[in-house]
This record gives structure tokens, sequence and C-alpha cells, in this order.
């Protein structure tokens, strides 16, 4: 059985595992949120950068993209790659990922989707919601290992933009 990973962030345009197939595609009744920090990529435990964390919506949907992996051995290195990468990200869900906005059956089942969610006993690198102001400001001066954080937000806007889609 194949196993499917749903990226709306980072994953979009750098994997970093193997996979089958690349489906661009939505999950439904959630958004994305620059609300989750980075303390280990695009910021420091003394200055975080902010990525983004999916947070209820009904009645929205978020686009990304989602990654077929067949093979044992590549769905063990990819789990072990993204359990190390999303470390963070403290909470997975199962979710329906369609293709078509005028679908109503999912083109795949059980989705995984790593989730930071606001709950600071569990999450402490959640940054939650602030003025947008504050947010750009944030984002234009942490950097991290993994470099700038404002590398994300472009290369972000650059593969939504690649999907011909936008938040």
């Amino acid at each position: 059985m194949a196993m499917w990973v749903f990226g709306y962030g980072s994953l979009i345009w750098k994997t970093g595992f193997p996979f089958d197939d690349r489906l661009p595609g939505f999950i439904k009744n959630y958004r994305r949120v620059f609300h989750q920090g980075s303390t280990d990529h695009r910021g420091t435990p003394e200055f975080p950068g902010r990525t983004v964390t999916l947070e209820p919506a009904p009645g929205e949907i978020c686009w990304g993209v989602a990654y077929k992996i067949t093979k044992e051995e590549d769905k063990k290195d990819a789990l072990l790659h993204l359990e190390v990468r999303e470390k963070q990200y403290d909470q997975k869900e199962y979710l329906d990922f369609f293709t078509d906005i005028n679908d109503s059956e999912p083109a795949v089942s059980d989705v995984m989707v790593y989730i930071a969610s606001p709950d600071k006993k569990r999450n402490n690198n959640y940054l939650g919601p602030a003025p947008l102001e504050d947010i750009a400001k944030q984002i234009v001066k942490a950097e991290g290992p993994s470099g700038p954080n404002r590398d994300y937000l472009f290369n972000l806007e650059e593969a939504l933009v690649q999907l011909g889609k936008k938040d």
C-alpha cells in the first residue's frame, strides 16, 4: 500500500526523500498560517523565524503537493527524514486530498500531514497570530542554519505560483 505525504510549506519545493509521484492539490477545511516558530531552520532560539502550519478553517482550502511513496525502503527513509525535519510539528493528521475544486470525492484518502499545534505544552515553538506587519518584520530579520527566513517565504510564494495558486 502506498504512503502519501502532503506538503504545504517547504515540502512543496524541497522534499529530501524519494517518491514515486507528485500530485498538486489541496486539503479542505484548513488554511496555511505563519504561526510556527522555527528555531532550528529559519531562525534561532534567541530569534525564531516563522514557518507555516495549518489551522482549522471551515470552508477554506489549502493548496500544496501530495507525494506518493510505494517502496518499503523509501517509506522508511521518508519517515526518518520527516521525523527529523518536521520535529517541531507535534501533530500528524490523516486527511482527504483533492485535485479538482469540483470533486466531492477525494483523489486520495489518508494523506499524512504534519501540523504544529497551538498547544504550548506540546509545541513550545508555537508563536501564534500577530499583526501582519510584525510577522513581516520577524520574517525579514530572522535567519537560521537553513538560511534567511525571507527565503522561505519567497520560495513558498514561487512554489505556489508554479502550481498556479496563491493564498
